[in-house]
């Protein structure tokens, strides 16, 4: 008999946490060893786990799914990454991807699409729900006029640009920065007209 598939889940709402590792262990092929409620004690524990599939979502307190995957594929390049998210969002998929994701799906699928997901990735696959592989090819369609405006920005709009895209507020921005929030709202105007959007989405 095949080894089963190991499976971690880190995922801070409880609800969904509990929900997937139902219908995960559910399945014959499958065993969860270990769900975490965020990622930092995920970090923690990481190296004391061996696992086959990790189900990361991305917006949790603490560290977010993308960078906990930075941090943790270097250190166990054999595992795949598998983000579960309600977010569908060019920037997060390109950051997830580079930073060691090897599927993006959004967690409105259903249990069935999470199991094969994870049979998928497992088996060298890389799983994405319908649109968010429409949504990669389209980006990739429009990337080259994209990385062209991105050279006009300076280096603080840039950082200003990363920020967004994670979520944080113009206020938490300034206090990232240790600027006013006034110069965040400068600084957001001129990457729109520069970029030609007109909103933090685009």
């Amino acid at each position: 008999m095949n080894r089963k598939i190991r499976i971690i889940i880190v995922e801070d709402d409880k609800e969904i946490r509990e929900l997937a590792e139902g219908i995960l262990s559910a399945e014959a092929d499958m065993q969860v060893v270990k769900t975490f409620a965020n990622g930092d004690v995920f970090l923690k524990g990481w190296e004391n786990y061996e696992c086959d599939v990790v189900l990361m979502d991305i917006n949790m307190p603490g560290k977010n799914g993308i960078d906990c995957i930075g941090e943790a594929k270097p250190k166990k390049p054999g595992v795949q990454f598998l983000v579960s998210t309600v977010f569908e969002n060019p920037t997060y998929i390109f950051q997830a991807l580079c930073n060691g994701a090897t599927g993006y799906m959004l967690k409105n699928n259903t249990g069935d699409r999470l199991v094969n997901g994870v049979r998928e990735i497992a088996k060298g696959g890389s799983p994405m729900s319908a649109s968010i592989a429409r949504l990669v090819v389209d980006t990739f369609s429009s990337r080259q006029a994209t990385a062209i405006n991105d050279s006009l920005l300076t280096a603080r709009e840039k950082e200003v640009v990363d920020l967004l895209a994670q979520g944080l507020m113009y206020k938490e921005i300034a206090a990232k920065k240790d600027i006013s929030v006034e110069t965040v709202r400068k600084h957001v105007y001129n990457i729109y007209e520069k970029l030609q959007v007109n909103s933090r989405n685009q």
